[in-house]
């Protein structure tokens, strides 16, 4: 990544072997874009790095380059953190069950992130990220402990995980996709101002770990004013899990939330969704669901505020171009 790569990199993409787009540099291989430049971490010591943040330190500040960071199977057990002047980077796990990155700090959502990424252009697969202060469930007194704390534009998770108790997924703010991720938690285990699309992710509920008749909350949306963009958008999703929970609440005063064609079990309480602070003011709450089954669907017994969106009106949010009008996605390497 020194600057004989970096001409090295321009000359490529004169000779069409790179590519650049917004500034970025890719490879290209065939129709695909892939990263210019690979490293890996490996524990045992056969890599590149033996732990991920040093791995991360080594990517320059201001990076323009695409670096895709492969970390072998184990258990890293430290906190790693993005900074938001090293974008473009792809973490690459070998596989969710096997690569997993484990901390236990707690306390505070600023402070307990295990994983904290603050940088534009971000994307993660085959990565599980733990908190493990509560997770496995123990006898540790109930606070935040954060598992990822997700900033920054333009992120893409795929394949990961997601284990904690307490505000597990701190998905802060910008534009964000998630397919086919397990989120797993009791207490506002969602929760943010992220303007982010879950589409085929497994919720896994830990409400059992609250007590007898206590039940949890999977979102804790935070958009404050009617004109901001963002929401969280539930797409083809299950929930599952042990007790029971309420699908979200307000985290501030114009949460959003949206779940479509998911699957509910029986951990779902009748009411759905509860109001926290917002008692007086649920109009103000953008709630809904549309074509959701299984046991833990039956409207019948939902508040009486959750919206009724029209079908345009929820495809308009299902749709990637909630978070994609300008391409972004297809922007960036595979």
């Amino acid at each position: 990544m020194s600057s004989f790569f970096q001409c090295v990199a321009l000359l490529l993409v004169g000779l069409g072997l790179f590519g650049e787009a917004d500034a970025q540099l890719y490879r290209v291989y065939g129709n695909k874009k892939i990263a210019y430049y690979t490293t890996t971490v490996d524990k045992s010591g056969r890599g590149d790095f033996t732990s991920i943040q040093s791995a991360i330190n080594a990517v320059p500040k201001n990076n323009r380059h695409w670096v895709s960071i492969k970390i072998k199977a184990g258990t890293y057990r430290e906190k790693v953190t993005i900074p938001s002047d090293k974008p473009y980077i792809i973490l690459k796990g070998e596989n969710r069950r096997q690569t997993q990155i484990v901390w236990g700090d707690h306390d505070s959502l600023a402070q307990s992130p295990t994983f904290a990424s603050f940088a534009d252009n971000i994307i993660a697969r085959s990565i599980t990220f733990v908190n493990s202060y509560n997770n496995p469930v123990n006898s540790n007194p109930q606070m935040p402990a954060v598992a990822a704390m997700v900033a920054g534009d333009k992120l893409k998770f795929y394949r990961c995980g997601f284990f904690g108790l307490q505000d597990t997924l701190w998905d802060v703010s910008g534009r964000h996709y998630y397919k086919l991720c397990t989120i797993q938690g009791a207490v506002d285990f969602i929760l943010g101002s992220g303007q982010s699309i879950f589409e085929k992710c497994s919720i896994s509920v830990l409400g059992g770990a609250l007590g007898r008749g206590v039940a949890g909350f999977i979102t804790a949306q935070g958009r404050d004013n009617p004109k901001d963009p963002n929401g969280f958008v539930f797409k083809d999703c299950k929930v599952t899990g042990t007790g029971s929970t309420f699908l979200g609440r307000p985290w501030r005063g114009y949460s959003r939330v949206i779940f479509y064609n998911s699957n509910f079990s029986n951990v779902v309480v009748p009411e759905g969704w509860a109001p926290w602070n917002m008692v007086g003011h649920e109009e103000q709450l953008t709630y809904a669901e549309q074509e959701c089954y299984g046991p833990g669907a039956n409207t019948s017994k939902r508040v009486s505020w959750e919206k009724k969106l029209s079908s345009d009106t929820v495809q308009q949010f299902a749709s990637l171009e909630f978070i994609n009008a300008d391409g972004w996605l297809s922007d960036q390497p595979f």
